[in-house]
């Protein structure tokens, strides 16, 4: 807090596939247990880790051969990667290079076991995964163990009405299972409560501009433990931090 400038503590020398080097990373997580940052480094297909410890010059390698577009990590440091090239996403254990399909896995598509560009995940305490189906336009929740998911937000193709979602991407369930999702293309957050048909917006949705109400195509949202919400408002360059009653 208070600095204004950063600090590089991964990548930092070019884009490239050394071990020095991270080429369009997308998404970062932080394993406490190892104090160690773990990247999704979208372009060269690999999942990297790297200790947080001064010094630290390079990166390893968890994961190789993965288009993957973002991860998320539950209580017992399972690790989930959404992969937008086979249309499923996986829980891994640190160390393990296969892992077991927890949502998806069918081929693209938009059937209940399905997904078309799944991105943003979330993932609740009871190992619930939460997937933004982008090209499908719905979330989907998928039961721990469960052979298809279920539909819990949008799903009633590309649209603005409170029942659609346009591109969902970044994804946030409360502990009553309340869904909070960016809905892209719409220019909105939507909340949308455990078992409801249709979706309340908090913000936005008053078309793309670059008003105080406004976004222009956001991408992740995130919340902090005074209940404010932070969202990625990508095509005007800013992230945006709201009070939410």
């Amino acid at each position: 807090m208070g600095d204004t400038n950063g600090q590089i503590v991964a990548g930092g020398n070019g884009q490239g596939n050394r071990l020095d080097q991270l080429n369009g990373p997308s998404d970062v997580l932080i394993d406490k247990e190892t104090d160690s940052l773990i990247i999704c480094d979208r372009e060269t297909g690999r999942v990297v880790q790297w200790s947080r410890r001064s010094g630290t010059t390079q990166g390893e390698i968890l994961i190789d051969n993965i288009k993957c577009s973002r991860l998320a990590m539950d209580d017992q440091r399972y690790l989930y990667i959404s992969d937008y090239d086979k249309h499923e996403v996986r829980r891994y254990q640190i160390g393990d290079k296969h892992g077991t399909i927890v949502a998806g896995g069918n081929g693209k598509g938009a059937g209940l076991d399905q997904l078309n560009d799944p991105y943003y995940i979330f993932v609740d305490q009871q190992q619930t995964v939460y997937v933004s189906d982008r090209n499908n336009h719905r979330v989907m929740k998928w039961n721990k163990g469960a052979k298809e998911g279920i539909v819990v937000a949008g799903g009633q193709g590309y649209g603005n009405a409170l029942t659609q979602l346009s591109c969902p991407q970044g994804l946030f369930v409360d502990t009553l299972g309340t869904i909070y999702v960016a809905d892209s293309a719409n220019h909105r957050v939507m909340r949308w409560p455990k078992g409801a048909k249709q979706g309340t917006v908090i913000v936005g949705g008053n078309g793309a501009g670059e008003g105080a109400n406004q976004f222009n195509y956001l991408r992740g949202l995130s919340f902090d433990q005074q209940g404010n919400l932070y969202v990625a408002d990508e095509l005007n360059h800013r992230v945006q931090r709201f009070s939410i009653e």
